[in-house]
């Protein structure tokens, strides 16, 4: 409707009236509305008065005279209310583009494609005020005031009306988040923009931890509080990145991160899970971790990605898998060590007993787990013929089975031990023993559970042996057994970076370790890393 007035104003007074009436417009406008920042109203002060000169002299050049309206001039309104539109278009999108990136031709494109109508409608508009204004119908330019102020409130309050409607259907109401619908129909468009522009993308699927075990402890409400405040930790790390987040669906929730690469994702994932691990919530000590935790499973977009439920399904397994691991632990799909197939059911059933721990010490079950990851790939690192291959992964899934013995506040005690506590601990390699001897089927076993906490200058326990006298696969199993323990996190401590935890090996390498093992084993941490950074 301004539009309307602006162009009036030029076809019968000129560039100079419609200016004053520009400025005393803006005024009025910068006064009335006080939360718009300064800069905006000068912006959009700068822009009118670009469009309304331009559609001034483009007026004049085709023959155009302020004053009455000619017919025969028709032309010349067109081409000066084009001038005016493009003006416009090219303004804003280039406006558009510099804030929110993107590209130029596409946002163009999409302007020229929305607003042709409504500037046909403004040339309409403004021929017919100038008609009334020319005409000297002072009652009809009152009604086209009037209709044109309760026309663009109207249009206002219904605008208004569908962003609340569409922003109501695209949230999730409890965490406030975007919904599982929104969700869907984004990921469509990330992925179509990530092949069209060969961009990274990446998606994340996180489930929250033992949430109904929480439920069922604190009732549905508290479980409401608790999902409302995660989605609020998950906002805060999102929204500056620009990233996507949504409910999935109960205590499932997904991210979209465009330019994301894996690594990059799960950088990003591991610092959100890092952060809610060390944020309190009421009540979260009845939870395994003793914090809000959850599991989390990422897969990268691929050019032949041929469909969204593709890669949510890839995603999701890579989920399920970082869930078999102990929980609170982020997966990529894809890249999780391979199981040796005539493994498989000594690994099986080895995982069945270890599965207590989930129960009494759910770190000890998730230690073994990533110590047994690490130890199927240093079988290939060194090599080892099929005998010690198969000692070395079982060795280290079933090492710590002694600590199942040791007293549960013991176990989990968050302050420093005792003497006395610290001489139980120290027992586990040998309830360990008993444990694995109770059947034969597993008893070679026996050194690299027995053994794993000896030094290589044989200041270790329970023997100190020292040297050769301490077999190779257990020098092997008490690196990636230190290393996995350094880098370990636990709530509101401060962890060893792999970095860090690779200074400490060298430092110790010739006193606590093998240092020709060392040497393999940071080498290959360094190539895993690398390789994953390109």
């Amino acid at each position: 409707m301004d539009s309307s007035i602006f162009l009036a104003a030029v076809f019968i007074f000129g560039v100079g009236f419609s200016l004053f009436v520009l400025l005393i417009s803006s005024i009025i406008f910068m006064l009335y509305d006080r939360t718009m920042l300064w800069w905006k109203h000068l912006l959009n002060f700068s822009i009118y008065t670009i469009m309304i000169t331009g559609a001034s002299a483009t007026y004049q050049v085709f023959g155009g005279e302020a004053g009455l309206f000619d017919i025969k001039h028709l032309y010349a309104y067109i081409i000066a209310l084009v001038v005016y539109f493009f003006t416009n278009v090219l303004l804003v999108g280039f406006y558009y583009f510099l804030l929110y990136k993107g590209v130029l031709y596409e946002i163009i494109k999409t302007f020229l494609k929305d607003a042709m109508f409504a500037y046909l409608s403004t040339l309409l508009l403004s021929i017919v005020l100038v008609i009334l204004i020319n005409n000297g119908n002072t009652f009809g330019l009152f009604l086209f005031l009037a209709i044109g102020m309760l026309l663009s409130h109207a249009f206002r309050q219904l605008f208004k009306m569908y962003n609340e409607m569409s922003a109501k259907a695209n949230m999730d109401q409890r965490t406030g988040l975007y919904s599982h619908s929104y969700f869907e129909e984004k990921l469509d468009e990330y992925m179509n923009q990530a092949k069209e522009k060969d961009l990274a993308l990446s998606l994340v699927m996180i489930d929250l931890d033992d949430f109904k075990k929480y439920n069922d402890a604190y009732g549905h409400p508290q479980g409401d509080r608790l999902l409302a405040f995660f989605g609020q930790l998950i906002k805060e790390e999102c929204e500056p990145l620009q990233l996507f987040a949504a409910r999935y669906g109960g205590e499932e929730f997904s991210i979209i991160l465009p330019g994301f690469t894996n690594d990059a994702a799960k950088e990003f994932i591991d610092r959100l899970r890092k952060k809610t691990n060390d944020t309190p919530f009421e009540g979260v000590e009845v939870l395994p971790h003793g914090c809000i935790s959850f599991s989390a499973g990422i897969m990268a977009f691929h050019k032949d990605t041929y469909d969204k439920s593709q890669l949510i399904d890839c995603a999701d397994r890579a989920l399920y898998k970082a869930k078999s691991k102990g929980k609170n632990t982020v997966c990529i799909y894809g890249e999780e060590s391979e199981i040796p197939q005539r493994l498989e059911h000594d690994i099986n059933e080895i995982e069945q007993q270890i599965k207590i721990f989930l129960s009494k010490d759910v770190y000890t079950f998730k230690h073994s787990k990533r110590v047994f990851s690490y130890a199927v790939d240093m079988a290939d690192v060194l090599e080892l013929n099929e005998t010690d291959r198969r000692l070395l992964v079982l060795g280290a899934l079933i090492h710590d089975i002694g600590k199942l013995e040791i007293p549960r506040d013991i176990l989990n005690k968050k302050t420093k031990l005792t003497n006395e506590e610290w001489e139980i601990v120290k027992k586990h390699v040998q309830w360990g023993k008993e444990i694995v001897l109770v059947t034969d089927k597993y008893k070679d076993l026996v050194p690299l559970v027995e053994l794993h906490h000896e030094r290589y200058d044989g200041k270790g326990y329970p023997y100190g042996l020292k040297n050769i006298e301490i077999p190779r696969l257990v020098r092997v199993l008490c690196i990636i057994d230190s290393f996995d323990a350094m880098t370990t996190e636990r709530p509101y401590q401060k962890t060893k970076s792999f970095q860090e935890a690779l200074e400490e090996l060298r430092a110790c390498s010739g006193t606590q370790f093998d240092p020709e093992l060392v040497g393999y084993f940071v080498q290959y941490i360094e190539n895993k890393s690398s390789s994953r950074a390109k």
